[in-house]
């Protein structure tokens, strides 16, 4: 076997040992036992919250152990092919075979990221909201463009996605939107934007081609699970109605259905604009609970979640990645030091890899919290 072959050997074999310690290999046959027996109980679904939550995990464990099964039995069956190819001196096998196990090296890394996603709310669908910042008409149309790339980014995961508000700026763009996004471990992966962007281009609104540098904030806080308890002081709150439009101020409604909701001892504010105004009032108060829930896993993690915390204003020394379209192409997150220049890629959604490196940047440096701690 080639030596580039055996090293892709030896890295599924390394992903699969850390696959195989993340679930506790030795106990996880004997935690799939007690769960199918647990669902077995005719009295588990009198409460549904505690059923729902134990086949999540069931579920979660049998996904893990099959994963490293399909791995190892995968890449036993390649290497077989390999050996029997070169026996035969069938070249086609042999590169059939390779091919095979280069394919597993990426599936087994994407495992990997997959299984950092333990944290205690990464699970949960998630909200998004984006607000443009310094650079008006810019800052609004760059709004625009991060809203379009997680939609497409959430669309090609096959999750669902929801508008939740949205403020049209007064020329293009968007001042600020809202999403729900609903998919399997939809807030691990996205809780890593928040920040601000930065954007620099030749201006498509400045006759005299110039280049302009536009901000927008993104801000991402996990759906709270209904078993969750999270609870809010009438006192503390404010709701007022007003008037929604559509874009460019046209559709006026002739209902105040939209809601803000003002949270006083927080500062926090959220709004929908969507749907009827009882409606609106549901999804605003959930997605109140979920910030004040943001901000309980923001003080219990603060140094994993510093990004969430220091948000700041979206301009100037603020940003955790700029988008560069001219005088060359390129995205780099400035925390992680990743660099594209596959900016019309990344812009259409293309943004695991940059996800990616910051999940392994985050797990490295609780990695090595923990190691000091003990």
């Amino acid at each position: 076997m080639r030596a580039e072959v055996q090293n892709n050997v030896d890295a599924i074999a390394k992903s699969v040992a850390l696959l195989k310690r993340r679930i506790d290999w030795e106990t996880a046959p004997h935690r799939l036992e007690e769960f199918n027996a647990m669902i077995e109980d005719p009295t588990l679904w009198d409460d549904p919250e505690r059923a729902q939550k134990l086949m999540r995990d069931r579920q979660a464990l049998m996904d893990g152990i099959e994963g490293i099964e399909a791995l190892e039995r995968d890449t036993s069956d390649n290497v077989e092919m390999i050996e029997m190819g070169e026996t035969e001196d069938d070249a086609e096998i042999v590169a059939d075979a390779e091919a095979g196990i280069a394919k597993l090296v990426e599936t087994a890394a994407e495992k990997e990221l997959e299984a950092l996603l333990d944290g205690e709310a990464d699970g949960n669908d998630t909200f998004l909201e984006i607000n443009s910042g310094a650079g008006g008409t810019e800052s609004c149309d760059w709004a625009n463009m991060l809203a379009r790339m997680y939609v497409r980014w959430a669309e090609k995961r096959g999750y669902t996605v929801e508008l939740q508000s949205r403020s049209p700026g007064e020329e293009v763009g968007i001042k600020s939107a809202s999403y729900k996004i609903s998919g399997k471990n939809a807030y691990g992966w996205l809780k890593s934007e928040s920040g601000v962007h930065r954007l620099v281009r030749i201006s498509p609104y400045d006759s005299a081609a110039r280049r302009h540098t536009s901000f927008s904030s993104v801000w991402v806080y996990p759906v709270v699970d209904d078993n969750i308890e999270i609870e809010v002081n009438p006192a503390d709150i404010r709701i007022d109605t007003y008037r929604s439009s559509g874009a460019g101020g046209q559709h006026v409604n002739t209902t105040d259905s939209a809601v803000r909701i003002t949270h006083e001892p927080s500062g926090i504010v959220v709004t929908s604009s969507e749907k009827s105004q009882h409606q609106n009032r549901d999804i605003a108060m959930k997605a109140l609970k979920s910030r004040l829930y943001q901000m309980e896993l923001d003080r219990r993690n603060a140094e994993i979640n510093a990004a969430h915390e220091s948000k700041g204003d979206a301009g100037w020394g603020n940003q955790i990645r700029s988008y560069v379209l001219q005088p060359y192409q390129m995205v780099k997150d400035l925390r992680t030091g990743f660099e594209s220049s596959d900016t019309g890629g990344i812009l259409d959604g293309n943004i695991d890899a940059i996800m990616a490196s910051v999940l392994a940047s985050d797990a490295s440096g609780k990695s090595r919290a923990d190691a000091n701690d003990g």
